[in-house]
């Protein structure tokens, strides 16, 4: 039997990289996913690579804005009736020197990486089950390895990164497990057009590739979080687990 026959997924960013990724893997695996993202093209285009369509439900939501991410939380336990697993993949990036700093950027970085999984989080948490419910919160090697330009990331994913070590702890009673998964550089949408970027020169970010000389794959996260989230890793808890080809090291 697939490891996610009968379960119940919602993954945020379901439109595109890691989070469509993430949704044709655990669709293929026997899991229906409420799959939610902002661009509802974009939703469109994952459920066309899914295995089954019948098991991705489809939501538009901007994260960004509280009411909407509340909104999608309702709907996700209405439509599921349980949620087995939350994957919290959506996140946005900007990339500027600190002397350009922007605190409307920062705000908005921080509502869509940090806010808008901890609102899933309690949103969605009387909706999981004990013993068996897993959050995975997608956070960034950016959160303990230096990125020039990407200041507001960095500490956005940073606090995403304890607040799950924490939520572990604080969920530890449940049985429910928080694993955050750390990616490296990944090719997606979200980093296609940031070689430079505000006068930042990224290309020595390639440079960091020790492992087949390339950046990640959207597959390659998506393979680790469907691990982490399954009964092959039901001893992951509040550790981060890093999907960056060794560039960490």
């Amino acid at each position: 039997m697939s490891r996610y026959e009968g379960r119940r997924v919602v993954v945020t960013g379901a439109g595109s990289g890691i989070g469509r990724a993430t949704t044709v893997r655990l669709v293929r695996e026997g899991a229906t996913v409420f799959a939610v993202d902002r661009d509802d093209a974009g939703l469109r285009e994952t459920a066309g690579l899914v295995e089954d369509p019948a098991r991705m439900l489809s939501h538009q939501a901007d994260l960004s804005a509280e009411d909407e991410a509340v909104a999608a939380a309702t709907a996700a336990a209405e439509r599921l009736g349980r949620v087995d697993v939350l994957v919290n993949v959506a996140g946005i990036l900007r990339t500027t020197p600190v002397t350009s700093l922007d605190l409307e950027d920062y705000r908005l970085i921080f509502a869509v990486n940090l806010h808008a999984p901890a609102l899933l989080c309690r949103e969605l948490l009387p909706h999981l089950p004990d013993d068996t419910g897993v959050i995975v919160n997608v956070t960034s090697t950016a959160a303990t390895k230096a990125h020039p330009g990407m200041t507001g990331y960095a500490a956005s994913k940073g606090a995403l990164l304890s607040f799950s070590i924490s939520l572990a702890a604080e969920l530890a009673p449940r049985r429910i497990r928080v694993v955050p998964v750390s990616p490296g550089g990944v090719a997606t949408p979200l980093t296609a057009d940031k070689r430079t970027y505000a006068g930042i020169d990224l290309s020595w970010y390639a440079r960091t590739y020790p492992l087949w000389g390339r950046p990640g794959r959207p597959e390659d996260v998506a393979a680790a979080i469907a691990f982490a989230a399954s009964d092959d890793g039901a001893y992951l808890n509040g550790v981060e687990l890093r999907v960056d080809g060794g560039s960490h090291s």
